[in-house]
């Protein structure tokens, strides 16, 4: 029965289905993430890190569904979570819980909507979304803003945590661009998927952001060599100034 629940992606019929640390809080894939959560939680204990970029290498990897089981886990825990989808190219963090996506960071971005109006309750007690909004012509422009700044001051002082989904960092400048004005930065790579040159590129990219890389999750591990779901697991953590 458990390998039922962890088939490939394209078995589950909606997004929210992917949500696994709600919907099967017991597995071995929950615990992982909890784990992951008290691996933040270790590494500045007097400073908590307050804002956070999930990132990583290419697409596909899982860091969109890396950051919302992450901000899950955080939550159950009784933290008051923001999410904040930066991704202003490929949305996704809306998907997850079935909401709407008209009016977001874009839209607070370019003055068109205050702070308070893009923030919205989601379906999970203790977790909110800032989504997108209407998908701008200029992502980079927009986040590298003086008001992105405000942005991310205004959701900490409303949060205990904020996550931040960016598109990978080495197909476009914008998560270096936010890794900058984050407290920590979270690369998402694929087990057995992802090529070295590319995990390298992107250290670098996101060194010479001065980003300050928290950790590495390692995703879709095969914990038994002939299944076919795929774990989540955590390993390291680094700091750097």
């Amino acid at each position: 029965m458990f390998k039922n629940l962890f088939t490939s992606r394209q078995s589950l019929k909606t997004r929210k289905d992917e949500l696994i640390v709600k919907n099967y809080p017991k597995s071995p894939v929950s615990e992982a993430y909890r784990n992951m959560r008290t691996n933040l939680s270790f590494i500045s204990p007097d400073k908590p890190l307050k804002t956070i970029v999930v990132t990583s290498t290419a697409v596909a990897e899982g860091k969109s569904l890396t950051l919302v089981n992450l901000a899950l886990s955080m939550a159950q825990n009784g933290s008051k979570v923001i999410i904040i989808d930066a991704d202003l190219r490929k949305p996704m963090q809306h998907k997850f819980f079935e909401m709407t996506n008209f009016n977001g960071l874009s839209s607070v971005l370019t003055g068109e909507i205050e702070f308070a109006e893009c923030l919205r309750e989601t379906n999970t007690e203790n977790i909110s979304l800032i989504s997108t909004g209407v998908i701008p012509p200029n992502p980079a422009e927009l986040l590298n803003s003086q008001r992105m700044e405000e942005v991310l001051a205004e959701a900490s002082e409303k949060a205990d945590i904020v996550l931040v989904d960016t598109p990978p960092v080495v197909a476009v400048t914008d998560a270096a661009i936010l890794a900058n004005k984050v407290d920590g930065t979270m690369l998402v790579i694929a087990s057995q998927e992802t090529d070295q040159r590319m995990m390298l590129r992107a250290q670098i990219t996101l060194e010479r952001a001065h980003a300050n890389i928290i950790g590495v999750v390692l995703n879709k591990y095969p914990a038994h060599n002939n299944s076919n779901y795929n774990y989540y697991y955590y390993y390291g953590q680094q700091s750097s100034g």
